[in-house]
């Protein structure tokens, strides 16, 4: 299978297995999140040494080696994005599955297991974006919404949505229930990738909030800030983030 079949098949398959491990009754709260992030990381490390064994593998529950930086293919997973969100039964919260190569972002599959029937959003699989909305919709993290993004809203005359995972807000974009996901404050590579060869696929800008590009299986994790954004908002989003600057 392609890359990006396996990054949809295996993330799929991995939130099913979220899924039931959330509905059996066994744990509650942060012990849900833990062993939601255990299983599902096991079994993503499992299927990709079996099926691409050659490759790197970058992931927030394994400890970090550094041997992927010898690779130019290297798989950056996120077995729970949302964690807080899984371990309280919400449904914004994802899997994500991504293909570094050569640094860039180039496959990736986000699958939102917590909506109905399940969904996975794929770099391979291209849908036409919606229509936007007259005023720009802004999503934001629901806990600690960037100041950033609430100064450009301010700017903008936008809208604020608060929802849970780095990978349930960006996924939100590509399905037209969103214009602009702008984040700053703390994130990691596992936060993004798959998200980011999603959004690139289905033709949203993505770039570091000062335009930059997003570079990955690089020495440090760290990934801080971002931007996906339609096309038409972002010099008016990254001139206001300089302003603010």
């Amino acid at each position: 299978m392609t890359d990006a079949e396996l990054a949809a098949q295996i993330a799929a398959a991995a939130g099913r297995i979220l899924i039931e491990v959330r509905e059996n009754g066994l744990f509650e709260g942060k012990a849900l999140g833990s062993a939601g992030d255990e299983v599902s990381n096991r079994f993503l490390l499992h299927a990709l040494h079996a099926q691409r064994p050659d490759d790197g593998v970058l992931s927030e529950e394994s400890r970090d080696t550094l041997l992927r930086r010898e690779k130019s293919r290297v798989w950056i997973i996120d077995p729970v994005d949302g964690t807080r969100e899984y371990g309280e039964k919400r449904d914004d919260w994802a899997v994500h599955v991504g293909l570094s190569i050569d640094g860039e972002a180039k496959v990736g599959a986000v699958a939102l297991p917590g909506l109905n029937g399940g969904v996975v959003l794929r770099s391979d699989r291209v849908a036409p974006l919606p229509e936007p909305a007259a005023t720009p919709r802004l999503v934001v993290s629901r806990t600690r919404p960037a100041k950033e993004a609430l100064a450009v809203a301010e700017a903008i005359g936008g809208e604020l949505i608060a929802m849970g995972s780095a990978g349930a807000k960006a996924m939100a974009v590509v399905r037209g229930q969103a214009e602009i996901y702008l984040h700053s404050g703390g994130q990691y590579q596992w936060d993004n990738c798959a998200p980011v060869a999603v959004a690139k696929a289905h033709g949203l800008h993505c770039s570091r909030i000062d335009g930059s590009p997003l570079l990955y299986n690089q020495p440090d994790t760290e990934l801080p800030d971002l931007l996906i954004c339609r096309t038409q908002w972002t010099e008016r989003v990254l001139e206001e983030v300089r302003r603010i600057g």
